[in-house]
């Protein structure tokens, strides 16, 4: 089982004056370009899904296509999840604005590639780039929003992603399944759309200075040490370790947490299926109904405060129900509303994740924590699929291994549940004794 999180110093209420707010047009053109960031990635998971079997049929005659068309498909979030850590590493020396920037355009010269390449293994080499580069546009434009935003509303902004990754999955799934009508070839067409946010996050995002961002953060960082130690703490010296401890917790549990988001991403139409339902428009309707939950969830996120290891217990804990009720579903009705209920405490946990992640990190280390995080997301990604068909050989079904997830997703949260109360009463203060005279 993933190591519980250790618990989350309390960060400054909304009212506090610690937090600057940013607001402006500039802030709105900012964060529309980090958000359209965060989906390229997504755009690279989905987006050719749709068209596998056409591309199956191309190279029909090519040894080992059964395994390496599938892999066309996963094997940028392999190369995301192993690359991202060193991407982090890269941001911190070299500066996140400019390696955005680098990687956004080569991300469209490597997306294309399969326009012209008429070798199997050369187009599937194409997609491992594609990760590579996923690697460094998703550890750039979170750590971008760690740097740009404070508070409540870098928060918000974590849970943003997640809803615009829902979001935008759904929608290049379509995109895809539309494109594919003129072959399997034209949806890598999308790639190209990199090369018109190249320049404007060129242009338009503030390259961050690390004196500017320590002054920012230093009210917030000095609250939350004087909250976790319960006295003021002296200001923490000007180089520290890397917080290797904590953040290995939050990695570990993000691999889970992971691997119970994708669950249904990935099989859902497989799981309908079984059931007896092949018609596609009732799948599509159905995958958008669960990505809406999902949206809901980060929405109501930003809603919850900012202590998420309190309420990760609860999150773990919904999405084990509703995996149970998709174990036990009867028909397609019962089943999307597992679907919904799963989803929506998917669309909690990821940015409470997230957030935690970020909470343990300052400047100097937040571009190669965030990678980290991003490669432990990714992993999870990657594996999902494989955990699935493992459970389903081992139990017999698809629902049976959605069931086994269901109970180790309770276990999980039950262990959560269990340390946060055993490490509030330990973190309580201790009445004194009061000595008469």
């Amino acid at each position: 089982m993933p190591s519980p999180v250790p618990p989350s110093p309390s960060p400054p209420t909304a009212e506090d004056p610690s937090e600057q707010l940013v607001s402006g047009a500039g802030h709105r053109l900012r964060i529309t370009l980090l958000m359209a960031g965060s989906c390229l990635p997504i755009l690279g998971a989905v987006l050719i899904a749709p068209v596998l079997p056409q591309m199956q049929d191309h190279f029909a005659a090519v040894p080992g296509a059964e395994a390496l068309v599938p892999m066309a498909l996963t094997i940028p979030a392999l190369f995301l999840a192993l690359l991202a850590p060193f991407a982090g590493v890269i941001v911190d020396r070299l500066g996140r604005k400019r390696l955005l920037v680098t990687a956004t355009v080569l991300y469209a010269l490597v997306g294309t590639a399969p326009l012209w390449l008429d070798s199997l293994g050369a187009i599937v080499a194409s997609r491992a780039l594609v990760g590579v580069v996923e690697a460094a546009i998703m550890t750039c434009c979170t750590t971008l929003i760690g740097d740009y935003y404070t508070g409540r509303q870098r928060d918000r902004y974590l849970a943003l992603q997640t809803m615009c990754a829902s979001i935008s999955a759904t929608a290049f799934f379509v995109l895809g399944g539309a494109a594919g009508a003129a072959g399997w070839r034209a949806p890598f067409w999308a790639y190209a759309v990199s090369l018109l946010l190249a320049p404007a996050m060129a242009a338009f995002l503030p390259t961050p200075r690390p004196a500017t961002i320590a002054r920012k953060h230093a009210t917030t960082d000095a609250a939350s040490a004087t909250d976790a130690a319960g006295v003021a703490d002296a200001p923490e010296p000007a180089k520290r370790p890397f917080p290797w401890r904590p953040l290995a917790g939050i990695c570990a549990l993000t691999v889970f947490g992971s691997v119970v988001f994708y669950t249904l991403m990935v099989h859902m139409s497989y799981l309908l299926d079984d059931i007896g339902v092949t018609d596609p428009g009732m799948i599509g309707l159905a995958t958008a109904i669960a990505s809406a939950a999902t949206v809901a969830g980060a929405v109501t996120f930003t809603k919850l405060g900012r202590t998420p290891d309190v309420w990760l217990p609860a999150v773990f804990a919904v999405c084990a129900l509703g995996f149970a009720v998709i174990w036990f579903a009867p028909n397609a009705a019962v089943l999307i509303i597992g679907a919904v209920i799963n989803c929506f405490g998917g669309g909690v946990m990821l940015p409470s994740l997230l957030t935690l992640a970020m909470s343990k990190l300052e400047y100097a280390d937040r571009g190669r924590g965030t990678g980290l995080w991003t490669a432990t997301f990714f992993i999870g990604q990657f594996v999902c699929p494989l955990v699935v068909l493992a459970l389903a050989s081992a139990a017999g079904s698809r629902a049976d291994a959605v069931g086994l997830l269901a109970l180790a997703t309770s276990v999980l949260a039950a262990g959560l549940g269990l340390f946060g109360s055993r490490r509030r009463v330990v973190d309580a203060p201790q009445p004194q004794n009061q000595m008469a005279g």
